[in-house]
């Protein structure tokens, strides 16, 4: 596996040198974090505020938690939109101005680009190492795939199948343990009336999940170089499948999971599981006359890859402007490793998982009455966020919502005549052009 580095990061472009490409995309304001000398801690009895910028619902109720336990590091939370629906402008905007705070919620698959702007602090010069061992090996390599670690996991998604046990009775089907067994399972699901999943075609992300899972990594550092391969043929095979779904009818295109019809379809007994991340079973307690309906299951395999994949995921992040940066990280490392921590989290702020590798919350531990007292955490969501079962060579790019979005575009192709296919190859195209637009250096893989 080829370790990214920040001074990798920072020097792909076509422009000479390190501090030419920073220039290049850093926002107006910032300024180099590595450069700068290590913040020293507040002294000793000195009274300190941190501020957290979050949009997790009454993150305050968990800060009070390590408030009354830490008089001299009080912490303040903010809410803030959701990342691209206005949270990380104002980030960016804060940081530009030379203010901000001193965390910031920032999205696994988001942290490069703050990066590409010197929005954060490199927490390794804060013996942010000393944690390591405290999180999930997977989650820790989202955030130190560079020289540095720039952000603390906070949440993540694991993923699995919700299923309706009786609706899958009625056709003689158990849940599918692989993808081949999956389609056999729609098909029977389908001539009832019903489907077992949808496709949205706005939304590439879960596509990119089952890519992860399949074995594909879309984009590397090599040398001085990104390289890309997001057509290829592992991707290239998970679209086949999902054209041929699609096609046939197995999957709605209709609406996507969790939007107001599918809620509606869901109640109607119009849908018969879906393959989503931990997070989905909070959210499916929304559907009308649901408890004790549904079930989870593993994640159908592909016949190469992993047992489970990813879907969502934040980090904890030490802004560049932070005036504490050593004393946000400790308040980060508490929130995300501590028991009491982890249990305010899920009580107030109804996080993801818990990146923690030893704790997934004691709320989680039991059987559950929506699911029929199903034990689903321990029983699925715990192996499927296990290292082994996921793809530890993927990572993520400066440009990746951007990415998403391009995919996003060609996908609704499909509806006019057009293949998820066509749209991931054509979508590599423009992916290339667009690093390069930004005076990043990227090549195309090789056979």
């Amino acid at each position: 596996m080829t370790t990214m580095t920040r001074r990798n990061l920072l020097r792909l472009g076509a422009l000479a040198g390190a501090g030419a490409v920073t220039a290049g995309c850093a926002t107006p304001g910032t300024t180099s974090v590595n450069a700068e000398p290590t913040v020293p801690a507040a002294p000793a009895g000195e009274t300190i505020t941190l501020t957290y910028w979050a949009w997790l619902k009454d993150l305050q109720k968990v800060c009070d938690v390590w408030n009354a336990q830490n008089p001299h590091i009080q912490v303040q939370a903010s809410w803030i939109q959701g990342g691209n629906a206005g949270g990380y402008q104002k980030l960016y905007s804060a940081l530009a101005a030379g203010g901000g705070p001193d965390l910031g919620q920032v999205e696994l698959r988001s942290l490069p680009e703050f990066m590409l702007v010197n929005g954060l602090v490199d927490l390794r010069r804060y013996g942010v190492d000393d944690y390591a061992d405290r999180y999930n090996e997977a989650l820790w390599q989202q955030v130190s795939y560079v020289d540095g670690v720039y952000g603390i996991p906070q949440d993540s998604g694991p993923m699995a199948l919700y299923y309706r046990p009786d609706l899958l009775d009625a056709v003689g089907a158990a849940p599918p343990q692989t993808w081949a067994q999956w389609a056999d399972v729609a098909r029977a699901v389908r001539d009832t009336g019903a489907h077992l999943d949808c496709f949205n075609y706005a939304d590439a992300s879960w596509f990119a999940a089952m890519a992860q899972q399949a074995g594909a990594r879309w984009l590397r550092v090599e040398d001085d170089s990104w390289v890309i391969a997001l057509a290829d043929e592992t991707t290239l095979e998970v679209a086949r499948f999902f054209d041929a779904a699609i096609d046939e009818g197995l999957l709605t295109t209709a609406y996507g999971q969790f939007s107001t019809p599918w809620f509606a379809a869901a109640a109607n007994n119009d849908i018969a599981g879906l393959i989503s991340a931990s997070w989905g079973d909070a959210l499916l307690q929304g559907v009308s006359g649901a408890s004790g309906l549904w079930r989870v299951a593993p994640m159908p395999r592909w016949e190469t890859g992993y047992a489970s994949s990813f879907l969502g995921g934040s980090s904890a992040a030490v802004m560049a402007n932070s005036r504490h940066p050593k004393e946000a990280m400790e308040f980060a490392v508490w929130m995300t490793t501590s028991p009491e921590g982890i249990n305010a989290m899920i009580e107030h702020c109804g996080i993801g998982w818990s990146p923690a590798s030893d704790y997934i919350g004691s709320a989680r531990e039991g059987g559950s009455e929506f699911f029929g007292g199903q034990p689903y955490n321990t029983e699925v969501f715990e192996p499927a966020a296990a290292p082994a079962a996921q793809n530890l060579e993927w990572s993520w790019w400066p440009i990746t919502q951007q990415s998403f979005n391009i995919l996003a575009d060609g996908f609704r192709a499909k509806a006019a005549g057009g293949t998820l296919v066509d749209a991931v190859v054509a979508a590599q195209g423009t992916i290339v052009r667009t690093f390069r637009n930004k005076g990043l250096t990227i090549r195309e893989e090789t056979a």
